[in-house]
């Protein structure tokens, strides 16, 4: 990849005004006719507007070459500003493996968005709020949102079952700790709501069950309020209702999207209630318990 430089000539800055004569004699007789500057013919014209235009090409095809390092520059930057956040509170090799674990988590949805034929941005991280990737659609129809919905559970779950892995390996609390809280993340993601995982997990199985989920989620922002909490329950509550109200319009394109099959809603309600119950197991077996003793 080349770099140009180009100068642009600005104005003359304003001076003093000097007369021929203060210049000294000219070196042209009066009778003698002075030679005219040449001036750019039209080939000139064009040669100079079509090298303008190669080299605007040439920055512009540079940009794009360094479009794709920019997306991974920005992944591994917020990455490091939610690993330098968490070790506020957590410490820093909790912090970073957390970080770890949501990366995993999102590389799920990633990976099953491209299978879809879907394009997907690099995960981005939000500090105490987690991470999203972007995407024009989830897919082409309700399984394949839930495919897409269920990829980032089933991969985070993985990611956590190594941990335990290394936990049991080497004895070291934190690999607990990290398998611990990336099970409770999975399974909270699987609440029946959207946008959560569940959410989209429910598109295909039961679309009637976000508004169970909603309600489920009123009495949990009660007990344990925080503004993650909050955010969700808005979310939720209009996607949810908008999500409903093209439902209702019966058009085909919506009815087509909703139609699954009895055997996909089987196998969707499988790996769903499948998830739930090693992730609950999972949790059970890496639970801590304080002691203020």
């Amino acid at each position: 990849m080349t770099s140009s430089t180009q100068w642009i000539a600005g104005p003359t800055p304003p001076g003093p005004v000097l007369e021929p004569s203060s210049l000294g004699p000219s070196p042209w007789p009066a009778d003698h006719p002075r030679p005219r500057a040449n001036k750019p013919g039209r080939r000139g014209r064009l040669g100079t507007a079509l090298a303008a235009l190669l080299a605007l090409l040439a920055k512009l095809k540079a940009v794009l070459l360094l479009l794709p390092k920019l997306k991974l520059l920005t992944t591994a930057g917020t990455m490091l500003v939610s690993v330098a956040a968490y070790s506020f509170v957590f410490g820093w090799p909790f912090a970073v493996g957390f970080v770890l674990l949501l990366l995993v988590h999102e590389m799920g949805h990633v990976i099953q968005l491209r299978r879809e034929g879907v394009r997907a941005s690099a995960p981005m991280f939000i500090p105490f709020l987690g991470a999203v990737v972007s995407a024009r659609s989830l897919g082409a129809n309700a399984l394949a949102e839930a495919r897409v919905g269920l990829a980032g559970p089933v991969l985070g779950t993985v990611g956590s079952l190594a941990c335990i892995g290394v936990w049991q390996l080497t004895g070291g609390d934190i690999w607990r700790a990290l398998a611990f809280t990336g099970l409770f993340l999975n399974l909270f993601n699987l609440l029946p709501v959207v946008p959560l995982d569940g959410g989209r997990a429910m598109a295909a199985m039961a679309p009637w069950m976000w508004f169970l989920g909603l309600a489920a989620m009123v009495p949990l922002a009660i007990a344990f309020p925080n503004p993650i909490i909050f955010l969700i329950l808005l979310f939720a509550g209009y996607e949810t209702y908008k999500r409903w109200q093209l439902r209702r319009t019966a058009r085909p394109e919506q009815q087509a999207y909703y139609r699954v099959a009895p055997r996909h809603r089987l196998l969707v309600a499988a790996v769903y209630l499948g998830l739930i119950a090693l992730l609950v197991t999972g949790m059970h077996f890496t639970a801590l318990t304080r002691s203020f003793s």
